[in-house]
């Protein structure tokens, strides 16, 4: 298990270098003359190079690249350039906001989804055509459909829940739950139908399996069976399709952040995006492969605990 780590640890190290170069390389040169949109038409030309010398812009790009990767190893991702915040201070205040919603979505994913595709499994009949079609209707479904139907409801027409803003769960536990409940709605659906399916398929491989037939003529309840046999050996297919639909529930959540008014890092994007302020971009695209590197590192590792076989693959 130890080896096992230590590669899949090495993967996510490389992984993030090689998004970083290309994050770099690929926006900067199409950013245009980022000195000038900083300071706008009126600039002159001096002030204008005085800038991009100031910005260390009038470097190679590989030597920029080089330059920021040092000072990011060390912790500095370097300042907005409109603004003195630094990227990692405003990474800290906006990451909690989206950590909040992908942690709570991914697990209730996780929780319904295989409970759902194993009863529809182990049921078959009606039950299973059901589940068949809600999750034909919840792929079909956007997020932001279900979560602009959610607002109007419940929100502004119920008033259940606030419709915008976000309250941190050390101040107050219940409205932290009343401020995530709809965009955890909004972003579950989906999750859920895709996952839901794969557990389907994978317990129905399962349970036409001779050794099933053999624990059952042992006299075992299904429900044992169920829990000791077949959610075991059905769960690699379930949790694999679980990360993969993590990187969904971050894209989901850029637009889902925009209609809850959110603080997240979506919305951070967005913000970041129009106003070209490129170390912004690449700290936030830095965080949301971090956070997807963590959760595959984990699946793999649940997954590798379950399916000893993977870890010699």
């Amino acid at each position: 298990m130890t080896i096992f780590l230590l590669r899949r640890l090495l993967s996510a190290v490389i992984l993030l270098l090689a998004v970083s170069f290309l994050a770099y390389v690929l926006l900067f040169p199409a950013a245009g003359d980022i000195a000038r949109n900083i300071l706008g038409e009126n600039a002159s030309e001096a002030q204008v190079a005085l800038k991009n010398h100031e910005l260390g812009l009038d470097q190679p790009l590989l030597v920029q690249y080089f330059t920021w990767l040092m000072k990011a190893l060390g912790g500095d991702l370097g300042a907005s350039y409109f603004g003195s915040a630094s990227v990692w201070s405003t990474l800290m205040v906006r990451l909690p906001v989206t950590l909040s919603l992908v942690i709570v979505v991914t697990l209730l994913t996780g929780v319904l989804a295989f409970a759902s595709g194993i009863y529809a499994a182990v049921r078959k009949g009606w039950v299973d055509r059901t589940l068949q079609i809600l999750a034909t209707l919840g792929d079909a479904l956007p997020s932001f459909i279900v979560a602009l139907f959610l607002v109007t409801y419940f929100a502004i027409q119920l008033k259940w829940f606030p419709a915008t803003g976000f309250i941190p769960l050390t101040e107050s536990p219940s409205g932290w739950v009343r401020a995530v409940t709809l965009p955890v709605i909004a972003l579950t659906i989906g999750g859920v139908a895709g996952v839901a399916t794969q557990v389907r398929s994978a317990t129905l491989e399962v349970l036409r399996h001779d050794y099933i037939r053999t624990v059952r003529s042992r006299g075992l309840s299904e429900r044992r069976i169920i829990l000791t046999s077949v959610l075991r050996n059905a769960s690699t297919n379930g949790l694999t399709t679980l990360a993969v639909q993590v990187v969904g529930i971050l894209g989901g959540a850029v637009v889902i952040e925009s209609v809850f008014a959110l603080p997240g890092l979506g919305s951070l994007a967005v913000e970041a995006t129009s106003r070209t302020d490129l170390p912004l971009i690449i700290g936030v695209v830095l965080a949301v492969v971090l956070i997807i590197v963590i959760v595959n590192l984990l699946v793999d590792v649940l997954v590798a605990w379950l399916n000893p076989k993977v870890r010699l693959s």
